[in-house]
């Protein structure tokens, strides 16, 4: 039976309009989620190829410096050459450090810009 003044018809727009509202914030927050997890899958796995490249680079770090004091050995005392690398090495850890602290600090952080994006222009869309 349909009312005369079509508040039948209204209804069921207004019911229609909820639930595609409904469906649109679901789509956004699965968006929202894939692409965080695209992003930290992304950052993980740059992590351990780095911490990797770091050991490997720690170690030849180790020979060069082993190798460097022996050469310098040959010259001064022992424990000369031991003290001269280690001053070295502690004025490259404290750049090193500087740098780092730099870069961290102008780093994006991990926000799924995409959905932001896409939830802006729906609530764009349904205030027209």
């Amino acid at each position: 039976m349909q009312a005369r003044n079509g508040n039948r018809h209204v209804g069921a727009a207004a019911k229609q309009v909820a639930e595609h509202a409904s469906a649109l914030t679901r789509l956004e927050v699965e968006l929202a989620s894939l692409e965080l997890k695209k992003k930290a899958t992304s950052l993980g796995l740059g992590v351990g190829l780095g911490l990797g490249a770091a050991v490997f680079g720690l170690l030849g770090v180790v020979f060069a410096l082993a190798t460097a004091t022996a050469a310098i050995a040959l010259v001064v005392s022992v424990w000369l050459a031991l003290l001269i690398v280690t001053g070295a090495l502690l004025i490259v850890a404290g750049v090193a450090g500087v740098l780092a602290v730099g870069r961290l600090r102008r780093g994006t952080p991990p926000v799924p810009e995409k959905a932001i994006e896409e939830a802006k222009l729906t609530a764009e869309a349904i205030k027209r």
